[in-house]
């Protein structure tokens, strides 16, 4: 069997495996990031040597959370990566999964789960208390559709990450950098909408009353969200430390914070 034969079928494994079982895995920790591992290995098995593997393995098991949908998008980049550069495209491969998984979960989100639930799920509600058959047909209508538009993405996502290769391959650590920056930008801007915390603590002398959060709101918006998000950062580098342990002193934390009235709500 040629290796354009086999790569073709690990590929069909790879997308069947996320169709069907890539959130199968999901869990505080990594949340898609084991789904994700499980439908790439057979890719990884493609590495020749198992040092290659154990390495592209470690990226591949790395956190990732995106919209299933539009996960394949990112994973048919990977594997164009993979097939042209080998255990050489880790970084890259880590990068842009990092910088892509936030747009593409927004879009996807919208796309795929808030406008169908609400537009289809209504009509389909509707139909099935008048005891239509049609409520279920649309649903897998939809499902149908669902499926057309994932292979469509991993079609053009495999296309793409192969040109980026072909057209700028020798310019890797360049996409790299711009895919760490992008990544970097993604999560800062996710901070103050996904982390809420403020400062509680008011000062009082006579009719004087200045609060904390209004100082911080000065100096930096979203202040006390930052400095949440460096201390988990900082923890997780720590030894004997986890995210499930983590978010225990975190929640800790935020309740004796809360009771001294430093943190507020």
């Amino acid at each position: 069997m040629s290796n354009h034969t086999q790569n073709e079928k690990a590929r069909n494994q790879v997308f069947w495996r996320w169709y069907f079982l890539g959130g199968a895995g999901w869990n505080y920790e990594k949340m898609q990031g084991l789904g994700y591992f499980f439908s790439m290995l057979p890719m990884i098995k493609q590495q020749k040597t198992p040092e290659n593997q154990k390495e592209l393995a470690k990226t591949e098991l790395q956190f990732y959370n995106t919209n299933n949908t539009m996960s394949p998008i990112i994973m048919g980049v990977d594997i164009a990566l993979q097939e042209e550069t080998g255990i050489e495209a880790a970084d890259t491969i880590a990068a842009l999964k990092t910088g892509m998984m936030g747009p593409l979960a927004g879009i996807g989100d919208t796309l795929f789960h808030v406008i169908p639930s609400t537009i289809i799920g209504s009509i389909a509600s509707y139909m099935a208390l008048e005891g239509s058959p049609l409520a279920l047909i649309l649903w897998l209508c939809y499902g149908f559709l669902r499926l057309f538009c994932m292979r469509k993405f991993y079609a053009m996502g495999y296309k793409e990450g192969s040109k980026i290769v072909s057209e700028i391959g020798d310019r890797l650590k360049k996409i790299t950098q711009t895919a760490n920056i992008l990544g970097i930008t993604v999560i800062g801007a996710l901070i103050p909408s996904v982390v809420s915390a403020k400062f509680g603590f008011e000062f009082h002398w006579g009719e004087v009353s200045i609060t904390l959060q209004e100082l911080a709101d000065q100096i930096m918006p979203a202040l006390a969200p930052t400095l949440v998000v460096f201390l988990a950062y900082w923890l997780l580098g720590r030894k004997k430390m986890n995210s499930t342990r983590v978010t225990l002193f975190l929640v800790a934390l935020g309740i004796v914070l809360y009771n001294l009235h430093i943190f507020g709500i």
